[in-house]
């Protein structure tokens, strides 16, 4: 697979097969991976991987969580501005509706959106997960560095035949992770990621993209 059919077909897949990830592959991508750029060489990762028994226990105990209604942890960064303004708000808008619209739920039905929600901390059946930190200590460039870790390590999971989704619904568990991974104090979770074999019988919409014009402006020859 080259580069270009390995960005074309990656997506959030949001329903994975049961089917083992080995630990080889993992490493093999996570070595690769390792190669992202950064400013000053820095590497502001901190990458965790789950699987088998411990990732069962905490997709049961987040899942219980949601399900018994109980308190979000307070988010150690802000996902969305309080007001997102225009070009952003409309393409958010339109990927909730085709999201949910794909899964027959109304837009007022607030409790089947939970429901749909939930699956998140199931890691929509996949069998390993990733959850990446980054020190609390460090700047907006340095949390860019990390998005283009996640972007190389997707890839590089479309190369080896695999898909993946990066959740940030796990910061709002974050909590329960931390009990599963203990990590050393000052790292802030960022995100978490599925990680398996897509379940092609799980049918949802490819969400769009803006056309070129909208997001690029060529200057010069």
């Amino acid at each position: 697979m080259d580069v270009y059919e390995a960005v074309a077909s990656r997506r959030a897949v949001r329903g994975f097969k049961d089917e083992p990830v080995s630990r080889e592959l993992l490493e093999r991508v996570l070595s690769a991976a390792a190669w992202a750029p950064s400013g000053s060489n820095i590497q502001p990762w901190n990458t965790y991987v789950m699987t088998g028994a411990p990732l069962a226990e905490l997709k049961t105990d987040a899942v219980e969580r949601v399900a018994h209604g109980d308190p979000w942890d307070e988010r150690q960064y802000e996902m969305y501005p309080p007001v997102l303004k225009s070009p952003y708000a409309e393409r958010r808008s339109a990927f909730g509706k085709e999201r949910y619209s794909a899964l027959g739920i109304a837009r007022e039905d607030w409790e089947a959106r939970q429901r749909a929600a939930i699956a998140n901390w199931n890691c929509f059946g996949a069998p390993a997960a990733l959850f990446c930190y980054i020190d609390r200590d460090l700047g907006l460039p340095q949390w860019a560095d990390v998005g283009m870790y996640l972007q190389t390590v997707m890839l590089l999971l479309r190369a080896e035949g695999l898909h993946s989704c990066t959740q940030m619904a796990w910061s709002q568990v974050r909590e329960s992770v931390a009990d599963a991974l203990s990590p050393p104090d000052g790292l802030i979770l960022f995100c978490g990621m599925s990680i398996g074999y897509e379940d092609p019988t799980v049918n949802y919409p490819r969400t769009g993209r803006a056309p070129l014009a909208e997001t690029v402006t060529f200057v010069g020859d």
